[in-house]
């Protein structure tokens, strides 16, 4: 169909790029396009040009773009009430805390981000546990958010650059290492929390058996067990939660990216009797638990279980690993291919930068991360003929950067 037709005009891409020189804070490294509509795994810019995007969102539009069902809940109940104060009880967070924890355990708290969550939840095992703990280990690679707590939980020296002194407490542990772990939990240990998959980290899976040793780790040592599962949640890895794919269930998980299909939306589920720590005066969030996210989640969360997104889920995955695992026995530049439901990292020996840019000329959205991992995070709803556009695309750029790489002169950049 035609890219923009019957559509409102737009600022040309160029002249948003000006009104955000003139007027926004330069934190964000942005491409100069300016994306308009979507629908879908499609998106197109003001030009007109359209796109195959399998990271839609950075992993947010957990449906892709403009959901339906989504879409109309949000009309309905804009119309309706946008936001309430939490001194007032709002049917549809109480509706949709049931939704999530119907499918997991517990009790919910909601707030507006990843790093809020992690914030929730890190507040919460301090005040669970004994006044003593107050250690939090996590693992190198992690990340959790921007926040002062979530940075200083996030291993990764980049993020602390010009941040010190970070705050106190906490341990970085070498990922997938339990007797590092051992080491590093003591008498003043809180919390162990984790990334059942780390996403920015490169889409590392964690071996068989790490996650129940952390488990046992945690049940001996008085200490709870943190899932960060903003990435992992709302059916990315084939399953509800990743606790479910894993067969571990932490004490509390962290939620937010694709919970409510695109809406700002985070927060945490923990175990009943844990919730009582979190008491009134203690924690709160003003927008959180809105009645307009509370809505987008809940039409989200009935979207992927009446579509029967999680089995697509799983089947769009098994295409995935189809297409790109031959390239590690084909393809000099991929070392590894990393699989798991809707995350998908294929590792690279050379820079991944320049296949995303490539990528990105031939009208394919991906990511780099950890300057040699191509990451995608497809939407659950992504079509078969979607998944082998893209992998076609996919598997053309990295065979260009390995005769890029070929032709290099021996010893050089």
């Amino acid at each position: 169909m035609p890219a923009l037709a019957d559509s409102p005009t737009f600022r040309s891409s160029a002249e948003t790029a000006s009104l955000f020189e003139r007027a926004v804070i330069p934190n964000y490294p942005r491409l100069p396009i300016s994306l308009v509509r979507g629908e879908g795994s499609r998106v197109w810019d003001a030009e007109g040009n359209r796109y195959l995007d399998l990271f839609p969102g950075w992993g947010c539009n957990v449906l892709g773009y403009a959901p339906p069902r989504v879409v109309e809940a949000i009309r309905e109940q804009a119309g309706r009430l946008i936001h309430v104060p939490n001194t007032w009880l709002i049917e549809e967070q109480a509706a949709f805390a049931d939704f999530l924890t119907q499918r997991s355990f517990g009790k919910a708290f909601f707030c507006n981000s990843g790093a809020e969550a992690a914030e929730a939840a890190l507040k919460l095992a301090r005040l669970h546990t004994p006044e003593e703990k107050y250690r939090v280990v996590t693992f190198e690679k992690g990340f959790h958010g921007r926040t002062f707590a979530a940075v200083t939980a996030t291993a990764q020296p980049k993020y602390h650059a010009g941040l010190g002194p970070l705050m106190p407490g906490f341990r970085y542990a070498p990922l997938n290492d339990l007797d590092a772990v051992r080491e590093l939990v003591d008498g003043e240990t809180a919390a162990v929390m984790i990334e059942p998959v780390q996403g920015e980290g490169g889409v590392n899976v964690h071996p068989p058996g790490f996650l129940q040793g952390l488990r046992e780790i945690c049940d001996q040592a008085g200490a709870l067990l943190i899932f960060d599962e903003v990435q992992t949640g709302m059916g990315r890895t084939g399953h509800w939660f990743a606790s479910e794919t894993f067969g571990v269930q932490p004490d509390i998980f962290t939620l937010a990216k694709g919970v409510a299909g695109g809406v700002a939306c985070g927060g945490i589920v923990c175990k009943d009797e844990i919730a009582p720590s979190l008491r009134p005066g203690m924690h709160a969030s003003t927008f959180g638990g809105n009645p307009l996210a509370m809505a987008a989640g809940l039409a989200t969360g009935r979207t992927i279980e009446e579509e029967g997104l999680l089995e697509h889920c799983r089947e769009m995955a098994e295409r995935f690993r189809g297409a790109l695992e031959p390239l590690i026995e084909s393809n000099p530049i991929v070392e590894a291919v990393r699989v798991c439901g809707m995350m998908i990292g294929v590792q690279l020996t050379v820079p991944a930068a320049p296949v995303q840019d490539a990528c990105l000329k031939r009208g394919l959205i991906i990511n780099s991360t950890q300057g040699s991992v191509v990451r995608l995070l497809p939407a659950l709803n992504v079509t078969p003929e979607e998944v082998d556009e893209g992998c076609a695309i996919l598997i053309d750029c990295l065979s260009d950067a390995a005769d890029q790489t070929a032709g290099e002169p021996a010893g050089g950049e």
